[in-house]
């Protein structure tokens, strides 16, 4: 996966998560938000951190004159227990 397919899938999400978040706001004012958008939106979150995460494997390897698609998507649990 090049770095520009993963800035699209990037892309992709962040639409996406916008549009689950501005549902959110207009369509349920005061109401809870369907529990199916906010599995989706939670799932969307979790997907964005492997994307970027997975950017940033193939940044620094590049950097270091390794070669980029060597970097390896992580599973979810990795990636969303880094320490920010």
């Amino acid at each position: 996966m090049s770095d520009e397919s993963i800035a699209a899938k990037i892309e992709s999400l962040v639409a996406e998560e916008h549009d689950l978040r501005r549902r959110e706001e207009s369509d349920n004012k005061g109401a809870e938000q369907p529990e199916t958008d906010q599995q989706r939106l939670r799932a969307v979150e979790v997907e964005l951190d492997r994307c970027w995460d997975l950017l940033r494997q193939r940044r620094a390897r590049a950097g270091f004159d390794q070669d980029p698609d060597d970097a390896r998507v992580r599973d979810a649990d990795t990636v969303e227990r880094y320490l920010q």
